[in-house]
């Protein structure tokens, strides 16, 4: 319903039109700032801004992962980059992709439900075609896909979405596991056509070559979870208790390195002349009685003072103390 103006409140807009305090144009702004906005509830927008926010980051460490790993397999550099995250619904994603094409269905326990991971068929060809011996630059027409092609592709794609649990791994702990491969978009039928669903897009380059992939997440998946898709979330953790986990990680880390330890009994001098006519037998004489407590070193810096002693039939020294102060500190 407009807003109802009283006589006072007219009087006071006209006069200030007349003396050109207030521009006809600013009421045109004023309208539209409380103009009812369309909503479809048809296409409900579920993913808010910072849940597309959250993903794009998320994915974006998918994407690189996944071009070291085609790297490593073809034995040429590929390059994949996320371009857009968007909502649309299931029905608008499987229109929008050709058929035939590569449609990896696969899970993502505790996600709920499958989610798609969509290969153009140019792209597809081309890693056959490596694979199988050639350079990747052969032009093909859109046929269908062999048993033999299918085999191959499922393989590789298997393991593109096991690094899901790496990209993932700031959010939840995920297992991603192989459900099954398409060619046909319109076979799948793994949800109604108006969900909704976050559609990520990559390029890929390979070559001379730019094609694209598509990764389609469905709403339900990740209903159970969306508050962990907010940025804001991944800070909400007591900072001790953050440091104390870090603290656990570097030493459960550093632990198992092995470091260089010695022990400096005494020194002493003598001349080069002295030095080269050394003979086994000779007796040096150090600046340190026998019972003198001597020196240990780790990696060349002095940490304990030790007593020298003698462990059944092995030389040891039993430590006294601590010299070094940043040991002091993490003790």
């Amino acid at each position: 319903m407009a807003e109802v103006l009283s006589q006072s409140e007219i009087d006071a807009l006209l006069s200030a039109l007349s003396a050109g305090d207030f521009e006809p144009d600013q009421l045109k702004e004023k309208e539209e700032k409380h103009r009812v906005k369309k909503y479809d509830f048809r296409s409900p927008q579920k993913f808010s801004k910072e849940h597309i926010r959250t993903l794009e980051m998320v994915h974006d460490s998918f994407a690189r992962i996944v071009s070291n790993y085609l790297s490593g397999q073809l034995r040429k550099h590929v390059k994949i980059e996320i371009q857009t995250v968007e909502q649309i619904t299931y029905e608008e994603f499987i229109h929008s992709i050709p058929n035939p094409t590569v449609l990896t269905i696969f899970s993502m326990p505790p996600l709920q439900g499958n989610i798609l991971l969509e290969m153009n068929p140019e792209f597809s060809y081309q890693i056959l075609d490596i694979l199988l011996g050639g350079e990747g630059n052969r032009k093909v027409k859109l046929k269908d896909f062999s048993e033999i092609d299918k085999n191959i592709l499922s393989s590789i794609t298997s393991e593109m979405i096991n690094s899901m649990k790496l990209a993932w791994e700031d959010i939840i702990e995920v297992r991603p596991q192989f459900e099954a491969l398409e060619t046909n978009p319109s076979a799948s039928q793994t949800l109604a056509p108006n969900e909704a669903v976050a559609l990520l897009s990559f390029s890929v380059e390979l070559g001379k070559s730019t094609t694209y992939m598509n990764l389609c997440i469905p709403y339900l998946s990740v209903e159970k979870i969306v508050d962990k898709l907010i940025v804001q979330y991944w800070f909400k953790t007591d900072a001790s208790e953050l440091d104390t986990d870090a603290r656990e990680k570097i030493m459960a880390g550093i632990e198992p390195a092995k470091v260089d330890l010695h022990v400096e009994l005494g020194e002493t001098e003598i001349t080069l002349d002295d030095f080269l006519r050394l003979v086994k037998g000779d007796v040096l004489v150090l600046n340190t009685r026998y019972d003198s407590p001597v020196r240990v070193f780790v990696e060349d810096e002095e940490c304990f003072i030790a007593k020298p002693g003698i462990i059944g039939k092995n030389l040891g020294v039993e430590i006294l103390d601590i010299t070094d102060k940043d040991v002091i500190e993490i003790e």
